[in-house]
């Protein structure tokens, strides 16, 4: 339990940046799950697009460091594989 007053804001802060990168991760998984889906269809017009989508807002999270810059292009290089073969 905090017991001064900046101890307290930081838990105000803590509790307000877990949820925001809680709701990123989240939305960077359902774009990754679209495109592991679009991969498994083999449309690959699909799966471009969906690739494109995920780039971006994969970027964006690493960007703000919700993931790891290294995690974003390892993740990035193996999807990108992925579609090319298609």
């Amino acid at each position: 339990m905090a017991n001064h007053k900046s101890a307290e804001k930081r838990v105000r802060q803590t509790t307000r940046k877990t949820a925001v990168n809680n709701q990123v991760r989240k939305t960077v998984r359902s774009f990754e799950k679209k495109l592991r889906l679009a991969i498994a269809s083999g449309d690959k017009t699909k799966a471009a697009e969906a690739f494109k989508k995920y780039e971006s807002k994969l970027g964006k999270a690493a960007q703000k460091g919700v993931v790891k810059l290294n995690t974003m292009a390892r993740k990035v290089s193996r999807l990108a594989m992925q579609v090319s073969k298609l």
